[in-house]
């Protein structure tokens, strides 16, 4: 990226795991990043953390619920005034929902919740999203949706996480085709067992589709924020659709 042109980045999840490893990334590669969560405390250690690693780090701490339109509205309306423009927006904040809960006893508040946060929200800050970067001038920017390997597979007991990555696939696509004609570029990563607080229950066993319990291998979160850097420094004219990154042992190609 060019040192001289200072580029701003939308990271939502960012208190913790993937989105945090992509805000410390980002602020490391020269982005001003504005860092989004419900909790306060966790951006700030994520803002702390970035400043710790890169002197003169440039994050803002903006508190934000994703599956609120009006949080939604003020956060890209701050993002706007302090800095003017957004040229990424990193769709990551996510929630897997009631773990290992079979179908049939789902409650329709545990599978609400887990639409409003991982599809709706997403959705809202790609709108939020690319309301600005249409507006902007110059115009144009990029979004990255943080799919899943769920989002070609699901896991046992899954079906609300696994349905919704499933959708945002759909968003990726449409953001892509209804984003070309205002220079935004949309693109999905779909990340496999790094290692995150979500991802804890991998390392002490989890659910096979045989019925059997396994330790999976995991992967750093850093890997993942690696691959969503060299995404998002792309030139708008080149995009990454779809990438996959993950644990390389894994049980998702083959029979596992």
């Amino acid at each position: 990226m060019n040192a001289r042109v200072k580029k701003i980045a939308v990271v939502t999840g960012a208190g913790s795991g993937i989105g945090r490893s992509v805000a410390l990334a980002l602020a490391a590669a020269g982005w001003s990043v504005a860092v989004a969560g419900r909790r306060t405390g966790p951006l700030e250690e994520t803002a702390a953390a970035a400043r710790a690693a890169a002197a003169g780090a440039d994050v803002l701490c903006v508190p934000a619920d994703v599956s609120d339109p009006d949080d939604v509205a003020a956060l890209f309306e701050t993002v706007r005034e302090r800095y003017g423009r957004v040229d990424l927006l990193f769709n990551n904040a996510g929630t897997f929902g009631p773990a290992g809960v079979p179908l049939e006893d789902i409650s329709y508040e545990a599978w609400r919740s887990v639409v409003d946060v991982n599809l709706t929200g997403s959705f809202l800050c790609a709108q939020a999203a690319f309301r600005v970067m249409k507006a902007q001038d110059p115009q144009g920017g990029r979004i990255i949706n943080n799919g899943s390997i769920s989002a070609h597979v699901p896991r046992p007991n899954s079906i609300a996480y696994t349905a919704t990555k499933h959708a945002m696939t759909g968003l990726t696509k449409s953001l892509s085709l209804d984003g070309r004609p205002y220079g935004i570029a949309c693109g999905q990563i779909d990340i496999g067992n790094a290692a995150t607080e979500m991802t804890e229950r991998m390392q002490t066993g989890i659910m096979q589709a045989n019925g059997q319990l396994a330790v999976e291998p995991v992967m750093d979160a850093a890997d993942v924020a690696r691959t969503v850097l060299h995404m998002a420094e792309l030139p708008l004219g080149a995009n990454v659709q779809f990438a996959t990154v993950m644990a390389t042992a894994m049980p998702y190609i083959g029979r596992g």
